[in-house]
């Protein structure tokens, strides 16, 4: 008998968590993270039924994504990296969602595009929960205006979004992030990657963003 793939790891991971939350695996997102890896190795899960993709940048998903997109139309594309004010018009052309909203100067780039009747998708408020000043994200004092200034513009916020700090444990602030999305109306939350998705799903995650678990080591 060979042994699962890793795709097929992480799905029962995640299924197991759920059970454990007393939740639905249906009600959780499974993101690949394919920033830095080659379209052979994208192809490896699309040909595996993964359908759902995160890249950091939009050039690279730019250079990747539109021949993956031509056999796999049904694909999935996730803006988790930090957005570029200037890029918004781009990133709103190729992505399905966007993760990383956390600044006044990118919703107005942003609902710009709606005001001209081009398209924009569903967006997740990114939240500095372990407040970095190295990390992109909104303050958690200013969730409450940031989320009234991008509603004004016509965006579609569907949850917020999370980076722990590194190497402590991400429990308490996957759990403030719940809390803060309760407070603010939004259903959906997007924190937990490859080391700790299984804490993200038992404490709410609706999408978690697993790169190396699923793809291995990021070539150097």
């Amino acid at each position: 008998m060979t042994d699962a793939s890793p795709l097929t790891d992480i799905r029962s991971r995640i299924a197991a968590a759920a059970l454990r939350a007393g939740r639905e695996t249906g009600d959780i997102e499974l993101i690949a993270v394919s920033k830095t890896r080659s379209a052979g190795d994208i192809r490896t899960l699309l040909e595996e039924g993964h359908r759902s993709f995160g890249e950091n940048r939009v050039g690279e998903a730019e250079g990747k994504w539109p021949e993956l997109r031509a056999d796999y139309p049904d694909a999935q594309l996730h803006m988790i990296g930090q957005l570029q004010s200037n890029k918004a018009e781009a990133a709103a052309a190729l992505f399905d969602v966007i993760h990383t909203v956390d600044r006044p100067s990118l919703v107005k780039a942003l609902g710009k595009l709606v005001a001209d009747g081009k398209t924009c998708p569903p967006c997740f408020l990114q939240v500095d929960i372990g407040e970095e000043e190295q990390k992109g994200g909104c303050a958690i004092g200013g969730i409450a205006a940031l989320l009234e200034r991008a509603r004004k513009a016509g965006l579609d916020m569907i949850g917020l979004m999370c980076i722990p700090p590194l190497e402590v444990e991400p429990a308490p602030y996957f759990a403030l992030l719940a809390k803060l999305a309760d407070e603010h109306g939004l259903r959906r939350l997007s924190m937990g990657m490859s080391a700790d998705y299984e804490t993200a799903v038992m404490l709410g995650a609706t999408q978690v963003r697993v790169g190396t678990a699923l793809f291995g080591p990021r070539p150097a």
